[in-house]
């Protein structure tokens, strides 16, 4: 299923995500072994640094990325954007727990047609949610249009690795492993089979990057984590 394109993609990976969203943040813990909260504090304080204004997550899912943004400095409040009810049901009542409701707030829309003006936002980030998308230059350009001139656009994103031992372990445990765990805890191999699957499907890390700059975002870098899984990539929208 990691080969669907267009719409047949888009009904695919919702029916999927609508399926796992109970078992989604448990699974995510699972699997990286909960580095993926590390991950995500450093891609939001990354976004924020050095901005003033509201921030926005797009394709948030369950909500962390968007509520590791509520916390950093310069940030208003942090906007978390999905186009499924289950998962922006789950993003808000993590906030209401964490008493975060005025700082991190959730709305249904969609990443390729983003339901807000023009600069509205200082910075916007997408977090394991590139592989998904049915036009991947599209949605990134949609996030550097909310974002102001002179502001940040991150993304947080499984990518394929360099051949050599730690790729052929890292195969063996997302293609192999990975979905008999799916199967035995979120009920659900199917789901976790097509995830570890489109990551060899995605753009490598520095072709990543070369659709950052064709979208217009200059000072494009990116960087390394997890053992080289993991790319945490970034632009800046023109001043």
């Amino acid at each position: 299923m990691a080969e669907l394109k267009g719409e047949a993609k888009q009904r695919y990976v919702s029916d999927m995500f609508a399926r796992i969203a109970g078992r989604y943040d448990l699974m995510n813990t699972l699997i990286t072994g909960g580095l993926h909260h590390r991950w995500k504090r450093k891609a939001a304080r990354l976004t924020a640094h050095g901005l003033t204004g509201d921030a926005l997550d797009v394709a948030t899912g369950t909500g962390d990325l968007a509520l590791a943004l509520a916390g950093c400095p310069g940030v208003t409040q942090a906007i978390g954007v999905d186009v499924l009810p289950p998962m922006v049901a789950l993003a808000e009542a993590k906030a209401r727990k964490r008493n975060l409701t005025e700082k991190a707030v959730f709305v249904l829309g969609d990443a390729h047609a983003l339901p807000f003006p023009d600069g509205t936002f200082a910075c916007a980030t997408a977090g394991f949610s590139l592989r998904n998308m049915t036009d991947l230059p599209g949605a990134l350009a949609e996030m550097a249009r909310v974002v102001q001139p002179g502001g940040r656009v991150t993304t947080l994103e499984l990518t394929p690795m360099p051949p050599g031992k730690k790729s052929g372990l890292a195969r063996f445990y997302f293609q192999g492993l990975v979905p008999l765990l799916g199967q035995v805890v979120a009920g659900d191999r199917a789901a976790y089979t097509y995830l570890p699957q489109s990551v060899d499907r995605f753009l490598e890390a520095g072709r990543l990057a070369q659709v950052f700059q064709d979208q217009g975002l200059i000072d494009v870098g990116y960087q390394r984590l997890g053992f080289g899984a993991v790319t945490l990539h970034w632009g800046h929208k023109p001043p």
